[in-house]
């Protein structure tokens, strides 16, 4: 295999390939001295708050658990959906109750979406077995996208750094890449369904006038963030999502093996 020496400017330009949002400038530090929460400065008054919410999610895990026996055993007793919506009510309350606790507003996200599905932003999609309810009114659907993308906005706005070379702490950080790849999630699996079909959210949300391509930029935007935040199979979805960095991707590896011989690309 042929060894290349790159320059750190170089390794610069190939990073920004591989993750389209990259900026050197822009560095994340992971520091566990911190506030776990930067809106929940008392210790004390956080442990209470999410162990509140680890009791929900374990309930949720529970709930998987006994679909999971229920589905090996052929049984159709146990009323799954039902359930997860008692436990969404319950993050509901507990957003209510602290609405500037971001980790909430992830996890109601994500419970939402295994109710609705990814493709919650458009309207008659295929069915997804993996998701829970199947039979819902247009109106339904579209305030759970509402409810889903208003909680990843505020989750990411909530706790993104405002200056460059910040610090955070790891469950800061966990939560914006999951909240980052939540939303590309969303946004990927929209973007796979419009042409044939189109976008039915809410009028107020910017999504509403998207096209294919804005949705597939703003996943691959959003997949790159969370790989920033620590998340690496999003980091390299980053790439696969994005047109044009695939596009550049190409050229740069065709123009590397015509400088550096083609044992570059093994």
């Amino acid at each position: 295999m042929a060894h290349v020496d790159l320059s750190r400017r170089d390794i610069n330009v190939l990073e920004k390939i591989k993750d389209p949002e990259s900026d050197p400038s822009l560095l994340i530090q992971v520091d566990s001295t911190l506030p776990k929460d930067p809106h929940i400065s008392d210790p004390e008054q956080y442990q209470n708050i999410s162990q509140q919410e680890r009791n929900i999610i374990l309930s949720i895990q529970k709930l998987e658990v006994q679909q999971a026996k229920q589905q090996s055993s052929g049984t159709t007793a146990f009323d799954i959906a039902g359930e997860y919506r008692k436990c969404v009510s319950s993050l509901s309350q507990l957003i209510q109750d602290h609405p500037q606790y971001a980790s909430a507003r992830n996890n109601r996200a994500q419970a939402l979406r295994r109710l609705y599905g990814d493709s919650m932003l458009v309207a008659d999609a295929p069915r997804n077995p993996q998701v829970l309810l199947h039979e819902v009114e247009d109106a339904e659907r579209r305030e759970a996208a509402s409810t889903v993308l208003g909680d990843l906005d505020h989750a990411i706005s909530l706790l993104t750094p405002k200056v460059a070379y910040s610090r955070l702490s790891p469950q800061v950080a966990r939560t914006l890449s999951n909240a980052h790849t939540q939303r590309a999630a969303i946004y990927l699996a929209t973007s796979k369904l419009l042409d044939p079909k189109s976008v039915s959210v809410d009028a107020q949300r910017p999504e509403a006038s998207w096209s294919k391509l804005d949705f597939e930029e703003r996943a691959s935007r959003d997949f790159a963030m969370g790989g920033r935040y620590g998340n690496e199979i999003a980091k390299g979805l980053a790439v696969s999502t994005n047109p044009t960095a695939k596009l550049c991707g190409e050229m740069v590896r065709e123009a590397m093996k015509k400088e550096y011989g083609p044992g570059f690309a093994s």
